[in-house]
């Protein structure tokens, strides 16, 4: 037996008792007569003891022990003389009595514990080595709750787990897919799902009218923090239902995740339209832990000569509370940090609303006191706060002014990760104009319902038409999001031809779908959930990658196994595909 207990479970009630424990010597301390062994295991940490007088040979070896040797021991559990209120098993020690080495360990290339001294790109190449350390177990574990909880959930509520193909038919839309070469079908492409979105609409018409998958999906797409190459989601689909049917269904199932995994309380979703959002928050995945909405300065800041106000299509801006006292040091990095060509602003006005009553802003010769007392009057502004303002093009000044909301937000300390505002954001466009190829995209996806208000506008005004679709938002990211889909064939075929589709192009790619629809397709809609964000989330991390065992940088490598890497040549002959070098002599 390598061991009757873990290393976490010893406590003051198995004193006497003689134990064996197995795990990686986490440190080793020397006092002369007495050396003391941390050992380590998943479950937690045990001090062991190894006394000269007692057993010499004993402890001497264990004084050759490494950090990360397997070890196994015996011994007899005591209480410590001095205890260790900090360790959960810090009442007791193993006064061992047998030491057995299973594997000895190369010394680590940074140290395994909470706080290391190994950068993200070593710890990932050592990822193995990562995985042993308690913050990152700690994520693992929150992982495998929500995933255990969300199921118990689902099933409770008679959804079904079907688990669907993962070698499936490229398509045009959405991101760029992963393809698979077929052998068995020269010149033929696999592509690895973006969704299993065409697969649940199927089960579907199939009659499995509550079905979910917690499913691995795969993009190629540019990644950063919040992205990975493959993700995880939790992918569910109804039938029979209306938009509200959903939005209450897994409303639920998100306030049963934070009560039983984090043990918070929330309350019910906010509902907020598109609209809404980008007119308050200039975002569709608006943060509403703090305020700081628009202010539209436009009709008390233009027309008064100001050509920069006055030739913009918008002028916006945020209050930003209790910053009055800014230096003018302070202020200028405000302006470069909007110049960035990440966030594209050409300047920024700032106006101080003093403690005493008076003004002082950027643009004061333009603008009188009294034409800055109808900017606080107007945007609510009091004295201590500070005005900021972007003009230019509408949809530009949004997003720019989102950014600089989101970061003023962060540097007030006002993004507590602790605290969880969630909401759904409803009533998308249903599509958007694309300049360079002239035509229209789903704003989500070509098999999303309009609003059946907005049906008729379809053939006179197509931008007008709002979707029958819904995204869940918590604290300004988007937790996941979905629609009621169309399950009429003669409108998912206007919705194709609306994309740019030819009638022979939709039948290739959509055909199983369009035939499908001809037997039977019930009413039906769905959602699906960023299982990777919605970890994050509760574990308090901007970064996905903290939650997945083994995940790629923002190069979409696995630097611990070298992937992707070239393949032999054979293995281009039997898919009947060209290699690198065959391509450069052509």
């Amino acid at each position: 037996m390598h061991r009757t207990h873990t290393c976490g479970e010893l406590r003051s009630n198995h004193a006497g008792e003689t134990i064996t424990l197995s795990g990686w010597v986490q440190r080793t301390r020397d006092l002369g007569g007495m050396t003391f062994v941390d050992i380590r295991d998943r479950y937690g940490l045990t001090q062991l003891a190894f006394n000269m007088d007692s057993n010499e040979s004993l402890c001497l070896r264990a004084r050759k022990l490494g950090r990360e040797f397997v070890i196994k021991v015996t011994g007899t559990v005591i209480i410590r003389e001095s205890k260790n209120a900090q360790m959960p098993t810090g009442d007791v020690e193993i006064e061992v009595t047998a030491l057995d080495v299973l594997n000895a360990s190369k010394t680590p290339p940074f140290t395994i514990e909470d706080q290391t001294d190994g950068g993200d790109d070593l710890r990932m190449q050592y990822r193995y080595l990562d995985l042993r350390r308690k913050p990152v177990q700690e994520n693992l574990m929150l992982r495998h709750r929500l995933s255990i909880e969300t199921r118990k959930y689902l099933d409770a509520v008679e959804f079904i787990e079907v688990e669907t193909p993962y070698l499936i038919k490229s398509t045009p839309e959405g991101a760029r897919d992963f393809v698979v070469p077929s052998r068995m079908n020269p010149g033929q492409f696999y592509a690895l799902p973006q969704s299993p979105q065409t697969f649940k609409q199927l089960l579907m018409v199939s009659g499995y009218d509550r079905y979910y998958q917690i499913v691995k999906c795969f993009r190629d797409e540019d990644l950063r923090a919040d992205r990975q190459p493959e993700f995880t989601q939790i992918d569910c689909e109804m039938a029979f239902v209306e938009q509200e049917d959903i939005l209450n269904t897994f409303e639920h199932l998100v306030r049963h995740l934070f009560q039983t995994v984090l043990d918070v309380q929330i309350d019910a979703f906010p509902r907020m339209t598109y609209d809404e959002a980008m007119a308050r928050y200039g975002s569709d995945k608006p943060d509403v832990r703090f305020g700081m909405e628009f202010v539209d300065f436009g009709p008390v800041a233009q027309g008064k000569g100001f050509g920069v106000f006055d030739s913009a299509e918008a002028v916006l801006g945020i209050v930003a509370p209790g910053c009055a006292g800014y230096s003018r040091k302070q202020l200028d990095a405000l302006t470069d940090w909007v110049k960035r060509p990440q966030i594209g602003a050409k300047g920024l006005v700032y106006c101080k609303c003093n403690e005493d009553g008076s003004f002082k802003s950027s643009v004061d010769k333009f603008f009188d006191a009294d034409a800055q007392a109808a900017w606080a009057e107007h945007s609510g502004a009091q004295p201590g706060d500070l005005m900021l303002m972007l003009s230019g093009d509408l949809d530009k000044v949004r997003g720019q002014l989102n950014e600089l909301r989101l970061h003023m937000g962060s540097a007030l300390e006002l993004r507590d990760p602790k605290v969880f505002k969630p909401l759904w954001v409803i009533d998308f466009p249903l599509l958007e104009w694309d300049e360079a190829s002239e035509r229209y995209h789903a704003m989500h996806h070509p098999f999303t319902s309009p609003k059946p208000e907005h049906i008729d506008l379809i053939d006179s005004d197509p931008g007008a038409v709002r979707a029958n679709a819904y995204d869940m938002v918590i604290n300004g990211v988007e937790i996941g999001g979905g629609s009621i889909r169309i399950h009429d064939k003669a409108l998912q075929a206007r919705m194709f031809d609306l994309l740019g589709f030819s009638p022979e192009e939709a039948e290739a790619q959509f055909g199983f779908l369009m035939n499908a629809f001809q037997y039977g397709a019930p009413p039906h809609g769905g959602l699906a959930l960023g299982f990777d964000r919605l970890c994050s989330l509760f574990g308090g991390s901007d970064s996905i990658r903290d939650f997945i065992a083994f995940p790629k940088n923002n190069s979409g490598r696995d630097v611990m196994i070298d992937a992707p890497s070239p393949i032999h040549d054979e293995q281009y002959s039997e898919l009947f595909l060209r290699s690198t070098a065959e391509n450069d002599e052509a």
